[in-house]
């Protein structure tokens, strides 16, 4: 691949794609050519890049030619009809979407914990569920000292997880609330978010879990290469705008102590120990938000059971939940 590779992001004006752009630049990735391609209502739409204007194009099946990696965010349904146009033209897919997640081809990469996946690649490589990441960005490195046999995970998810629309909606309502007003109706999300919370992300389905409780389950084992590890999740949406935060509980195979798991988390890439709670450090949205960083503390012994674990995180969702982790990856493919 080329050393300065000619980048499209797909899905460019939407908060995700918006992110990604930003994170390129900040990480000073050596873009050679720049595209950004989005849905027909978008084009003529300008978005800066270094200094530069680019114009959204509108994307399409022939959109791709020369392109050598393509950035997708643009949603599952979008991702399945244009991601093999663009692996055609020569392009390497990094898949923001639920839409190859689960493939049994398609590597499904935390850089922080199995980059050696995405060299098996057939052209498209999956980025996982934000709050996947957020959650095993902490615990992998916990299971490589003493193995998860169980984890139950309780998500505190804000609002940018369901998109811009929802921020929007978040910050709105919470206006109107605040002027004495009956907030508007909710659109983006299935309940009024402003001074409310709700568990309720994504689709029921017929076990009684959401897809998004059971894209945690199915993700982690996949990404840790670890089939047998037992996974529960309760996915709750709350009145937070960009920062992810998840109650973690896990049952390891042998015993390990606060201080050596507090000295793994420190020396874990990607994660940033807090947990002073004396002077009241513990990781909070407010803190994670804007940061690369997955915040961890809150760590205790489970009293309820042998070798139990609590932890805490906090993680900025459209962050190490999507866009750094997708340029991660793109980092990778150069090496």
């Amino acid at each position: 691949m080329n050393k300065n590779p000619h980048v499209a992001v797909v899905g460019a004006t939407g908060a995700v794609g918006q992110d990604m752009l930003n994170t390129l630049e900040k990480r000073e990735f050596p873009v050679g050519k720049l595209s950004l391609f989005a849905s027909a209502k978008s084009v003529g739409k300008k978005m800066k890049f270094r200094g530069k204007e680019y114009p959204v194009q509108e994307l399409t099946t022939t959109c791709f030619p020369g392109v050598e990696i393509a950035l997708f965010s643009a949603g599952a349904s979008r991702s399945k009809e244009f991601a093999s146009h663009a692996v055609k033209a020569g392009a390497v897919v990094v898949d923001n979407s639920s839409a190859f997640r689960m493939e049994p081809d398609v590597p499904l990469v935390v850089p922080e914990i199995n980059p050696e996946d995405i060299a098996r690649h057939k052209g498209i490589i999956a980025n996982p569920n934000c709050s996947t990441i957020i959650a095993i960005v902490a615990v992998n490195p916990i299971h490589r000292v003493s193995k998860v046999k169980r984890m139950v995970a309780s998500t505190y998810q804000a609002a940018s997880g369901a998109g811009a629309k929802a921020m929007e909606e978040l910050e709105e309502q919470t206006k109107e609330v605040l002027a004495g007003k009956q907030p508007r109706a909710a659109t983006a999300l299935p309940q009024r978010i402003a001074f409310n919370l709700f568990p309720h992300v994504d689709v029921f389905l017929d076990n009684g879990y959401t897809k998004e409780e059971m894209k945690m389950t199915h993700e982690t084992r996949k990404i840790m290469h670890a089939p047998d590890i037992l996974v529960s999740a309760t996915c709750v949406r709350v009145p937070v705008l960009r920062a992810h935060s998840i109650s973690i509980n896990l049952t390891l195979e042998k015993e390990l102590s606060v201080a050596q798991i507090r000295d793994i988390i420190a020396k874990a890439p990607g994660c940033r120990l807090v947990d002073d709670v004396a002077n009241k450090k513990y990781p909070m949205p407010i803190d994670a938000s804007f940061q690369d960083d997955v915040l961890v503390g809150r760590i205790r012994k489970d009293i309820s059971q042998p070798n139990g674990i609590d932890l805490f995180v906090s993680g900025d969702q459209l962050l190490k939940g999507a866009a750094l982790n997708a340029v991660q990856i793109a980092e990778y493919l150069l090496k």
